[in-house]
């Protein structure tokens, strides 16, 4: 299973971007997915996830300016980033939790935590 991840750049403050990300491979069901950043000298820390279901959740840091949704259809997940401060900026990481399709059984595997390569978002003026 890979996770693809697209969309970041260079934005201004205030501005907008849309990040995706797209699970492919061996896949029965994707559960919960999301998106991670990371800032220089920073931990990673949790921005947004969407549950399989579509209830969403997010850092207090981005409610009211993030949306994050799913396409189950083609396991895919986005973000949506509106006002953007220079806080923002960071290596966002999208994330899944991957139930692995069993050829042998031809039904569900085990459940495997998967990580997109990284996509650099750089708000400043």
């Amino acid at each position: 299973v890979q996770l693809q991840a697209s969309g970041g750049g260079l934005v201004q403050p205030g501005g907008s971007l849309r990040l995706s990300c797209a699970a492919s491979g061996s896949i029965y069901r994707v559960n919960d997915m999301g998106w991670y950043r990371q800032a220089p000298g920073n931990q990673r820390e949790l921005v947004a996830t969407v549950a399989y279901g579509g209830r969403a959740s997010y850092a207090d840091s981005v409610k009211g300016r993030f949306t994050v949704s799913r396409n189950d259809a083609k396991d895919t997940v986005s973000l949506e980033m509106t006002s953007l401060k220079p806080e923002d900026t960071a290596v966002y990481y999208c994330n899944a939790q991957v139930v692995v399709f069993d050829m042998a059984t031809m039904g569900p595997s085990y459940e495997f935590d998967y990580w997109g390569q990284g996509t650099l978002v750089t708000v400043s003026s």
